[in-house]
């Protein structure tokens, strides 16, 4: 599968431990920014990826910052993106069967690293359940999106 992921200073260490994670478990990454640990803004990041993503080159995102909250509002600005913030594996597994998230966001000063890699392989892992009632309500939010 193809990821772009990006983070800010705040979750720059973690980012790296996850873009080896990803490529050890044979998906092609691309790593849209930080690229250094010194202070930056965490907008322009979540928007590459959330863009990357919306336009169909890349299957997943994945965006990080300090708690995630930032950086997942950025993403869900995105037309076409269901970017969900977790913080446990439940939440990754039902985000994908429920809601077909797309994105991911966590917080690197909230969870620490094998939680967030847990919570990425069952974020990559689990499949849309492509059940009606479910089709139907991202339908709804889809028909939101085409009228703001």
């Amino acid at each position: 599968m193809k990821v772009a992921i990006g983070a800010d200073h705040g979750a720059f260490d973690r980012k790296s431990e996850v873009i080896e994670h990803l490529r050890s478990t044979g998906h092609e990454v691309k790593d849209f920014g930080t690229y250094t640990p010194d202070s930056c803004d965490y907008p322009a990041i979540g928007r590459s990826v959330a863009e990357a993503v919306a336009s169909g080159e890349y299957d997943r995102g994945i965006v990080m910052c300090t708690t995630g909250i930032g950086i997942s509002i950025v993403a869900n600005k995105v037309r076409g993106i269901r970017c969900a913030l977790c913080s446990d594996v439940t939440s990754a597994k039902l985000t994908r069967l429920h809601n077909d998230a797309n994105m991911l966001s966590m917080g690197a000063g909230i969870i620490g690293p094998n939680l967030t890699m847990d919570i990425v392989d069952m974020f990559m892992n689990t499949e849309f359940s492509n059940e009606e009632k479910h089709v139907r309500r991202i339908s709804q939010i889809v028909e939101m999106e085409d009228k703001a």
